[in-house]
């Protein structure tokens, strides 16, 4: 059996008359830019996801960006992040001229709160921790942290959509969230688009002014700001789909738990949860000691699988002038080399996870 990585498609189909009207008024209406289906969104989205303010922006890279540098970090100043994630986390703290500071993660693929305050010094500014792969980071033990040394903190919250620790959602912890709504996350668009969510009204109205040419009324720049806006299909799609999110974030949380029951776990290492915290499964993500030639066989047997992410932050080429050593983060080093991410999404059938599994015995069973 063929089993996609992720089928954008099946999703489209169930939900395809509501799509379509959508798409059809905003074209009809002309709002493409902005406007009255941005400004809903932008409403229902702050209901969600419990913060006072959302601004929405052009994608997940540029809310990180817009916040830092609404919080006025920039040149001399320094941000840590962690050791795993999609390089719009540590690229968008050079970006504001800012410098990205590296901390290895935990057993769950997050960063490790136990190791950020040796990293800290008399220039850190701010925190981002991620909540990867749609767990999140602990947001108690940082905002203590942060707390203590008077930093920011802002959530990378691009695969975390609906993520809880002890029934708070993931983003409402630091002062700012970030939300990606890229097409393949748990709220995805049909196109790029994201976020920022705060409860601080002033770094809100600071936000929106510079995701928006540095203006709150056309014509009235208060500053030199940036063109980060959502357009009014994604705003559309976004706002069809979000209604469904928690019922597709629960079918998540299903699958994952038939993987963990029909996968053997002396073969391949399932995801740890945390107690207390609400995994949402943006990814499922195993590992495996043989991970390179597992992946290759399930390709073959017709399974889509990636790896997220196969080189840790510090040993990209582009910080390659830091001369990190693989010591100075083990885990992460040895999660690039066991970390293997199956098939997740809400349409997934019990027969394709069943297909999955199949191929992973199957190879096993040869070797």
């Amino acid at each position: 059996m063929q089993v996609p990585f992720v089928d954008l498609s099946a999703q489209y189909h169930t939900i395809k008359n509501d799509i379509d009207n959508a798409i059809a008024k905003v074209i009809e209406e002309t709002a493409f830019i902005s406007g009255k289906y941005a400004n809903v969104f932008e409403k229902e989205f702050a209901k969600f996801c419990g913060n006072a303010h959302v601004i929405a922006c052009a994608n997940g890279t540029d809310s990180l960006e817009i916040l830092m540098q609404a919080m006025g970090l920039g040149k001399g100043d320094e941000v840590i992040v962690p050791a795993i994630s999609w390089i719009s986390t540590s690229e968008a703290v050079s970006a504001v001229g800012a410098t990205p500071v590296f901390v290895d993660v935990d057993e769950f693929f997050l960063i490790n709160a136990n190791l950020i305050e040796e990293k800290i010094t008399s220039k850190t500014r701010a925190i981002i921790p991620v909540h990867l792969y749609g767990q999140a980071a602990d947001m108690p033990e940082i905002m203590q942290i942060a707390k203590r040394h008077n930093l920011k903190v802002i959530e990378d919250c691009a695969q975390s959509h609906a993520s809880e620790i002890n029934g708070k959602l993931a983003g409402t912890f630091g002062d700012a969230a970030s939300f990606s709504f890229y097409p393949g996350k748990n709220l995805g668009a049909y196109g790029d688009a994201g976020a920022m969510a705060t409860n601080d009204e002033a770094l809100a109205q600071k936000a929106r002014m510079i995701a928006n040419h540095g203006q709150l009324k056309k014509h009235e720049h208060i500053i030199e700001g940036r063109n980060s806006r959502l357009d009014g299909l994604q705003a559309a799609i976004l706002s069809t789909k979000l209604p469904h999110l928690n019922n597709w974030t629960n079918k998540r949380i299903e699958n994952a738990a038939y993987y963990s029951k029909v996968l053997n776990s002396e073969m391949v290492e399932i995801p740890q949860l945390k107690a207390g915290f609400k995994h949402v499964y943006h990814l499922f993500v195993i590992q495996s000691t043989e991970r390179n030639a597992l992946m290759q066989h399930l390709e073959s047997e017709g399974i889509g699988v990636a790896i997220h992410y196969p080189c840790p932050l510090p040993f990209l080429a582009c910080y390659k002038d830091r001369g990190y050593k693989t010591e100075d983060f083990p885990m992460a080093h040895h999660f690039s080399n066991t970390i293997l991410s199956i098939p997740m999404y809400p349409e997934l059938s019990k027969e394709q996870m069943d297909a999955v599994a199949a191929a992973i015995h199957g190879f096993f069973s040869y070797h």
